[in-house]
């Protein structure tokens, strides 16, 4: 019987473990690796968790509790925010490209859009009425933090060059400008030995 009291460190180890393995099911990686997520891969995850939560409580879970009405399939997340994300399947929408695909009988996505394998198509689902959904970002975040390291490297060699307003450049070798000359006769500032070219 759940009593409040945490289970212990190995059980909860094998817990987060199976926790894990169901996420890694209903992760984005499986797109690239083109495994296409099945009815009984999720119900083999959600026995897994079944497994899991009666090795922890052995004597079982109360019949009100969240996590027995959840795994039952008994809706036990009304009124919780997670409650808020689920989707009515009968009447949920699909948005491609900031529209709403029309639920008609007999016609997949692979109908509308075409079976290009190379195509790459971001597609989310919304509650009916809820209108489009937000867009995806034109930049991760780790490529706008490379961005503005970038930028303000830039910027901060821009401001040194500004303040250098002096003409010590003028001493150098790239800004001689009887350089090419003396290069074409053979002439240089070095002492060479005679004879060495």
């Amino acid at each position: 019987m759940r009593t409040g009291n945490g289970v212990g460190p190995t059980l909860m180890d094998t817990v987060e473990r199976v926790a894990q393995d169901a996420e890694s099911v209903l992760s984005k990686d499986m797109v690239p690796r083109k495994l296409a997520v099945s009815l009984p891969m999720l119900q083999e995850k959600l026995d897994n968790m079944r497994g899991a939560v009666t090795m922890c409580y052995p004597m079982g879970l109360p019949e009100w509790d969240t996590v027995r009405l959840t795994i039952d399939g008994i809706e036990g997340l009304e009124g919780t925010a997670a409650g808020q994300e689920l989707l009515n399947p009968d009447n949920a929408e699909l948005w491609i490209a900031s529209r709403a695909l029309d639920r008609s009988p007999g016609q997949t996505v692979a109908d509308r859009l075409g079976r290009n394998e190379k195509t790459k198509v971001i597609a989310k689902m919304q509650k009916p009425g809820a209108g489009a959904p937000g867009r995806e970002a034109g930049v991760s975040e780790e490529e706008k933090k490379a961005m503005m390291a970038y930028y303000f490297k830039k910027q901060e060699e821009l401001k040194k060059l500004s303040e250098n307003d002096e003409d010590d450049y003028l001493h150098s070798a790239w800004a001689d400008p009887k350089q090419l000359q003396r290069s074409l006769r053979g002439q240089s500032d070095s002492i060479r030995a005679p004879g060495l070219r």
